[in-house]
C-alpha cells in the first residue's frame, strides 16, 4: 500500500494522487489569493536535464488550459524554460508587468531515497539550483517542488540520470491539479459573484 498523504508530500505513484494534489494547491491558492489580481504559475527547470525538466514539462503540460482562466498567466516551458541563466530576467519581467501578483514556482529537487517520487506545497519561496549549490534568487508565494532523485552525491550526474517516466508522471500529476484547482477557483469566484447580484 502506498502512503497517500504525508504532512504536504504526495506520492504521485499512488491512484489518488491528482485528487489528494489538487486538494492542497486549491487550499494554498484559495488562502493566499484574496488580495492579488494575477496568479502567476512560474515554472523554473532546463529541458537539457531529465531530472531538472519537471517545471517546463508542467508548464507545457498547463499552456493549452491557462487561457481558460482570467489573470492567470504561465512563465517556464518547454520551448521556453525558465533556467539558471533567465531566472533573473523572468523575475524582473513578473515585476514590471503584474502588480503584487501570487507567484506559485514550481522545481525538481533532490532528497531522501524513500521521498522519490513525492511531491510537496508549501507556503513560501523556492529557491532555485539548492541541489546543485547553484545560489539563485528566490522566488514564490507558494513553492511545489517534486523529488525527482536523491541527493548528497555528484548531483548534476543524478539529475542527467533520472527515469523520464518518473518526471513525465509528476508533471502531469502536478499540471492536473493545478488546473483542477483552478478550475474550482474559477467556479467558486463566478458563484461568489452571481450570489451578491
Amino acid at each position: 500500500m502506498l502512503n497517500t498523504v504525508e504532512n504536504n508530500y504526495i506520492n504521485s505513484r499512488s491512484p489518488s494522487a491528482v485528487l489528494d494534489f489538487s486538494r492542497l494547491v486549491f487550499t494554498h491558492i484559495s488562502e493566499n489569493v484574496k488580495s492579488k489580481n494575477d496568479i502567476v504559475i512560474f515554472c523554473i527547470g532546463t529541458d537539457r536535464s531529465t531530472g531538472d525538466s519537471l517545471g517546463p514539462l508542467v508548464g507545457y503540460k498547463l499552456a493549452p488550459y491557462i487561457s481558460f482562466y482570467n489573470n492567470v498567466h504561465l512563465l517556464g516551458t518547454l520551448d521556453d524554460p525558465v533556467h539558471a541563466k533567465n531566472l533573473d530576467d523572468k523575475i524582473n519581467y513578473i515585476g514590471k508587468n503584474y502588480i503584487d501578483p501570487l507567484v506559485i514556482a514550481i522545481d525538481a529537487s533532490l532528497g531522501n531515497t524513500d521521498k522519490i517520487g513525492y511531491i510537496n506545497i508549501r507556503n513560501g519561496s523556492i529557491k532555485p539550483g539548492l541541489g546543485v549549490n547553484k545560489i539563485l534568487p528566490e522566488v514564490g508565494d507558494i513553492s511545489i517542488t517534486g523529488v525527482v532523485n536523491v541527493a548528497g552525491v555528484a548531483e548534476y550526474l543524478v539529475l542527467q540520470n533520472t527515469r523520464l517516466s518518473l518526471v513525465m508522471n509528476m508533471a502531469d500529476v502536478i499540471a492536473r491539479s493545478i488546473n483542477i484547482a483552478l478550475f474550482r477557483l474559477n467556479s467558486d469566484m463566478t458563484k461568489k459573484r452571481t450570489n451578491s447580484i
